[in-house]
């Protein structure tokens, strides 16, 4: 089981690494200061899930890797996050649209893996999930305040919905990985957490008077691939900015 719970633990770092990355870039250019703020702030929250994430990792794989190691050291096809988080950040409405699509997912899954078998899993999901709670109602609220805003702004917001809606599916793929963890306790089914996920999407969707797209649309196989190591360009741009003091100066601490 170790094997799988140290790809999973990847799959989960990995994924709030980038994301955290991403919203950093906001940072003194949003639109508006408390935004600008918020952005940061929440950037910073994914960043301390990260660490959590990695440094469990590391421990499981038992070989000498620390977070900063997996974080920095390894190649786009080392990465195990979800495509969704990975792509540019756009304008930001497409900002905030991927990070709603992610917040109503990660909550449902934090809340289910409070009650992993393992107590390392529960412990860092407990801690996160009080931030991401935080997350969810935030980017929900905005998702309504831009979708039922002004005409230009609803436009702009339902584009960004079509847009992005193509890459959710992934974030419910059940494989060998997650189902050997789920007959362990460790980890719920992906797959079950689509049901709470619509519904909770959909809600606020209609709230926004935005039009969700077809539900079969967010299950395209060609936007999956990211939890095996295949990613977009996206990904590998990014991670040469991220990583470049580093692999610069390999071994630096401050």
């Amino acid at each position: 089981m170790e094997p799988a719970l140290f790809q999973y633990l990847l799959r989960l770092g990995d994924s709030n690494l980038v994301l955290s990355h991403r919203l950093s870039e906001w940072t003194g250019h949003g639109p508006a200061l408390e935004e600008d703020l918020a952005m940061t702030n929440i950037a910073l929250d994914l960043l301390g899930q990260a660490r959590m994430w990695l440094t469990l990792a590391g421990e499981v794989e038992a070989q000498g890797r620390d977070e900063d190691q997996l974080a920095y050291l390894r190649d786009a096809p080392d990465y195990r996050n979800y495509l969704l988080v990975e792509r540019d950040n756009g304008h930001y409405g497409d900002t905030i649209v991927r990070q709603f699509l992610f917040d109503v997912w990660h909550y449902f899954l934090l809340e289910k893996l409070e009650r992993s078998s393992d107590e390392r899993v529960a412990a860092i999901a407990e801690k996160s999930l009080k931030e991401v709670t935080y997350h969810v109602r935030r980017s929900g609220d905005i998702m309504v305040r831009l979708g039922d805003g002004t005409a230009e702004s609803h436009r702009r917001m339902q584009a960004a919905l079509d847009n992005a809606w193509r890459f959710a599916g992934e974030l419910f793929v059940d494989d060998d990985i997650t189902l050997a963890l789920v007959d362990a306790g460790v980890v719920p089914s992906h797959a079950s957490l689509w049901p709470d996920w619509l519904a909770h999407v959909s809600q606020t969707l209609a709230e926004a008077t935005l039009n969700m797209p077809a539900p079969d649309e967010a299950n395209h196989l060609a936007y999956r691939g990211g939890i095996h190591g295949r990613h977009t360009e996206a990904l590998s741009l990014m991670l040469a900015e991220m990583q470049h003091l580093q692999r610069a100066y390999p071994g630096a601490v401050w």
